[in-house]
């Protein structure tokens, strides 16, 4: 993660976590934290990983326990990773 994070061009998507791993904002928190360290919120996305999300909770569940995970983060951080990166990346206008 570190030498793809070094290069500018490159993003990450924070997606699949519930489904990936214990499910547990606690479990997902070293996962999440070493993103952000190496990309920063500029260069992460936010995915609903929707429908393989319900394998572990409904879609409710699985925005919130994204959203638990930026709590630290400032509102424009969050921001920008719960939607302006995205709209950065995919060249989105709105």
């Amino acid at each position: 993660m570190r030498e793809l994070a070094a290069n500018d061009n490159v993003s990450a998507k924070l997606s699949g976590l519930l489904t990936e791993n214990s499910g547990t904002t606690d479990g997902l928190r070293r996962h999440v934290d070493l993103a952000l360290g190496e990309f920063g919120p500029d260069r992460l996305l936010a995915g609903s990983d929707w429908p393989v999300c319900l394998l572990a909770a409904d879609y409710a569940g699985t925005v919130g326990t994204v959203r638990d995970l930026l709590a630290e983060l400032s509102a424009a951080e969050r921001a920008v990773v719960l939607g302006g990166a995205a709209r950065r990346v995919y060249r989105l206008t709105h």
